[in-house]
């Protein structure tokens, strides 16, 4: 019997007084590819934050590979992306080469040394980025896209059983977008990483991912596309047509 990748139960998150995150409950299984959606504010960052340990939560649990996380300790199963860890970035000195390997140091004892099948596995997340060709640059040398590029690489150089993505294509050109989307596919498909990946497209996100969750500080759909195209709450909300072509799984 496979252990659920994340559990999360009556999770609430106050800053300030305000209310940012409210009851929210769901499991994460493994092979899911989830699209986080929802307006400004609603929490999603919030919520990642929490999975993570990065927040502590007001209220409520969260598990992590079956065990809490506030004991998780092997967190070279995660892969995590943000806008924020790029822009920390931006001045340090190191190659393109270098931040790429850094995804592979989580799994290894001291001393970190890196042998032949770490070189082919950076050499395979350069390639599928497409930035083989600048891999001896500087980081703060690139442009924003290639940026970006590099980081994504960096996250999924290690193959982690769980990626978290926030807004992982933004600054990246269209090619490279889909380059990257196929990638996630496969990740899912072939290895049964799972994925959570955060995004504002959400016209866009039921082309790629096998579930979504619509979250505004309460979780207020959560489930495959195929059941977000039924339900009638969701037909309320953004009216049939929308909620047939947000689906993708009509003709």
């Amino acid at each position: 019997m496979s252990v659920t990748i994340i559990s999360v139960r009556e999770l609430s998150f106050q800053y300030n007084s305000a209310e940012v995150l409210a009851e929210v409950s769901f499991d994460v299984t493994p092979g899911d590819y989830i699209g986080l959606v929802g307006p400004n504010g609603s929490g999603k960052t919030t919520l990642i934050r929490i999975l993570l340990g990065l927040l502590m939560p007001s209220a409520g649990t969260v598990s992590l590979f079956g065990r809490s996380s506030l004991d998780f300790r092997e967190w070279y199963k995660v892969g995590y992306l943000s806008q924020r860890f790029m822009a920390s970035y931006h001045h340090f000195p190191a190659t393109v080469k270098e931040i790429v390997s850094m995804g592979l140091l989580s799994k290894k004892r001291f001393p970190k040394r890196m042998g032949s099948s770490d070189e082919m596995a950076i050499e395979k997340a350069l390639e599928c980025m497409d930035i083989v060709d600048i891999k001896d640059k500087l980081i703060h040398e690139l442009s924003g896209g290639q940026q970006q590029r590099v980081f994504i690489a960096r996250t999924i150089v290690n193959e982690p059983d769980l990626l978290i993505l926030d807004e992982p294509t933004a600054a990246v050109d269209p090619e490279t977008r889909e380059r990257f989307f196929n990638l996630l596919e496969n990740l899912n498909h072939q290895k049964r990483t799972t994925i959570i990946l955060v995004t504002h497209d959400m016209g866009s996100i039921g082309k790629y991912a096998s579930k979504m969750m619509y979250l505004d500080k309460r979780v207020i759909f959560y489930g495959t596309f195929e059941e977000f195209c039924r339900s009638t709450d969701m037909s309320s909300l953004f009216g049939s047509l929308s909620q047939h072509l947000i689906c993708h799984r009509h003709e």
